[in-house]
């Protein structure tokens, strides 16, 4: 028997009919699942119009920012971007995050799709629950507390009709409430057979990533009771060409030139001669200290004192560096959540010698731990991604910690011989 959640090969020509009928002229509902039949009475009654969109944007940048910042999933995001959205920008789907209202918080994806999904509001800030826009999968995935695939017309509105999404909704580990839901939105692909088996095992790791969070809140409640009058800003330069600072509610992106001095600047506490930091940087003093200036405004304009001094150059007070984060997880054996908050190389299209040590020696610590240590289910986890595809040790290590019946063994394998037979 076929699940009601999943979209079934004909369900998007038999939902064109019903969709005349029942939205355009508000005959009786046959030929759809009964879930969206369901919704699109909802949407009815809701006196929705489904030729025009309602999803508005009610939060300005600097309101969105801090409200994103603030939400619990916003401790996710590693998560999530390891697990779905860096796979997405080759595959014509874009993933949004939203909360328990049908906001829409952060979408990242495939970027042609991203700037056609604007021409029907699906923008972060817009709200897409099903009392705005009608039945759609984050709305709908909201409205029944479930995972659902929604595709062409089941949609309410027609302007989405193009488009076909998979969603689940995202809760509290701790006390089972609603915290949003993610959504995988684009072609056919976004509502293949595998898709929603793949984000529900997508949002349970991030409910365990949330779990683990709190429990090392717990943990850490009296030291961060301390520092709390002076939270530290924050810098994120693992898996993206620039970085993201980060003081409160205030952030700014940098340039790769920026994040690169930050970084070292960070890496470097004690402070570094201008001689030195050009040097890590593979630039001349006179290119670096006109640099310098145009960086201290960026500082500035995020967080007035981080700003870098000079004679040696050296940043104020701390900054927390992500790649700093991973390392202290790996020393206290947190493999899983170390995983979780490594999202790729640091900096990977930095070709500075400094640069490039610091990333060889978070990338490499990071594997040699999980080698060691790490349980097999995080292991494999590390072997799937991008950096570990090929790494024919981490796959043999993955088999050999498999217990002899395991069926994944079989893959693992079918992974070994492939690996070996390329690199032959």
């Amino acid at each position: 028997m076929s699940s009601p959640w999943i979209i079934t090969p004909d369900a998007a020509a038999r939902a064109r009919t019903a969709h005349d009928v029942a939205v355009g002229e508000r005959g009786a509902t046959t030929g759809v699942r009964r879930l969206v039949a369901e919704s699109w009475e909802r949407s009815l009654r809701l006196s929705l119009d489904p030729d025009s969109l309602l999803a508005g944007v009610d939060l300005g940048d600097e309101e969105l920012r801090a409200y994103r910042d603030a939400h619990p999933l916003s401790l996710a995001l590693p998560t999530i971007h390891r697990l779905l959205i860096r796979h997405t920008f080759d595959a014509g789907l874009i993933v949004a995050v939203g909360d328990q209202d049908g906001r829409l918080l952060w979408i990242d994806g495939d970027r042609t799709l991203r700037r056609k999904a604007e021409d029907m509001l699906f923008v972060e800030g817009a709200d897409w629950s099903e009392r705005a826009v009608g039945t759609s999968a984050p709305g709908t995935a909201l409205a029944l507390d479930h995972g659902i695939q929604i595709t062409g017309a089941e949609h309410f509105n027609r302007i989405v009709h193009p488009w076909s999404c998979t969603a689940v909704p995202v809760h509290d580990p701790a006390t089972g409430a609603m915290l949003g839901v993610i959504d995988i939105t684009g072609t056919d692909a976004a509502v293949a057979p595998a898709t929603l088996p793949l984000m529900e095992a997508a949002v349970a790791a991030v409910e365990s990533e949330l779990r683990i969070r709190r429990l090392d809140e717990l943990a850490s409640r009296p030291r961060r009771a301390v520092q709390r009058a002076v939270p530290e800003p924050s810098l994120n330069v693992l898996g993206t060409e620039g970085g993201r600072l980060q003081s409160g509610t205030r952030s700014a992106e940098l340039s790769t030139r920026h994040a690169e001095i930050l970084t070292l600047l960070a890496w470097h506490p004690s402070g570094l001669s201008a001689e030195s930091l050009a040097g890590l940087l593979d630039c001349s003093v006179e290119t670096l200290r006109p640099e310098m200036v145009r960086l201290r405004r960026v500082v500035s304009s995020v967080d007035p004192s981080l700003e870098p001094t000079s004679r040696p150059y050296r940043l104020p007070r701390r900054l927390d560096l992500d790649a700093h984060r991973v390392l202290a997880f790996l020393d206290r054996g947190a493999h899983r959540v170390a995983l979780a908050g490594y999202s790729g190389p640091l900096l990977p299209g930095s070709s500075a010698s400094g640069i490039r040590a610091i990333r060889d020696e978070v990338s490499s610590r990071l594997r040699e731990s999980l080698l060691t240590d790490a349980s097999v289910e995080t292991l494999l986890t590390y072997a799937r991604t991008d950096e570990a595809a090929y790494d024919v040790e981490v796959w043999r290590a993955c088999l050999a910690l498999l217990p002899p019946k395991s069926p994944k063994r079989a893959a693992v394998v079918s992974r070994i011989e492939r690996i070996e037979r390329e690199l032959r």
